[in-house]
């Protein structure tokens, strides 16, 4: 499903944030990214989500090379892809609700599918009853939540988290957890860059771990690990 084929990205200061990295993963794995600050990780996501153009090398996603399509194909891309922010990124004048229908709105949905598509999505992440309430009266990992509804209402093939518990407890970090899990089990892919070692160590997916922009470490069922 995803392809990095040597790829390096130079940004125009001179840093090589991604050196020569080849990596595939498959359609409905769970990966999880670790690295050090700096190591690459925020780099390579921007890159999949076509924010970032590499400087070499190849990127290949569901059988298109990113560096080719036009840029009036940029948004059909991004439609596949879910988001999910550590800052939420929520709008904080419009409801839980509109917060999640705006995902739909941006891709041209008609009123009627908005209406029957994001009642399913907020019952999915538990917050149908909190529709109609602002962001500022939720809490983080309900603000989190419906961070989730609106990255998963377009029924994207990929979510790219990142560090989706950085704001959270440990508590409200595992229910989040557990509900991407339970999105994964459903046939999505995600790739979650994260510092969380308790949550990667126990989880024991797999682990792609980053270092100066290089793979240093890729494991099926991994862990943490010393160099991140």
């Amino acid at each position: 499903m995803i392809q990095f084929n040597n790829v390096t990205k130079i940004y125009a200061n001179g840093i090589k944030a991604i050196n020569d990295v080849t990596l595939r993963i498959r359609k409905g794995e769970f990966v999880f990214l670790v690295g050090p600050s700096g190591a690459g990780k925020s780099t390579l996501t921007k890159l999949l989500y076509r924010e970032e153009i590499p400087s070499r090398g190849q990127i290949i996603f569901n059988g298109k090379s990113l560096a080719r399509i036009r840029p009036r194909e940029v948004p059909y891309l991004r439609r596949k892809i879910g988001m999910v922010f550590q800052d939420f990124r929520l709008f904080p004048q419009k409801t839980v609700f509109e917060n999640v229908s705006f995902a739909l709105e941006v891709t041209g949905a008609s009123n009627r599918e908005i209406r029957k598509v994001v009642p399913v999505v907020l019952n999915l992440v538990g917050l149908i009853e909190k529709a109609d309430s602002f962001p500022d009266y939720l809490s983080g990992g309900e603000q989190q939540r419906v961070c989730i509804a609106r990255a998963i209402v377009n029924n994207p093939v990929l979510i790219i988290a990142d560090e989706p518990t950085g704001n959270l407890d440990p508590d409200t970090s595992w229910d989040l957890m557990n509900l991407l899990l339970d999105i994964n089990r459903r046939g999505t892919t995600i790739i979650m860059a994260t510092h969380a070692w308790d949550i990667v160590d126990a989880m024991k997916k797999r682990v792609v771990a980053l270092k100066d922009g290089r793979v240093v470490r890729d494991e099926m069922r991994g862990v943490y690990g010393h160099e991140a």
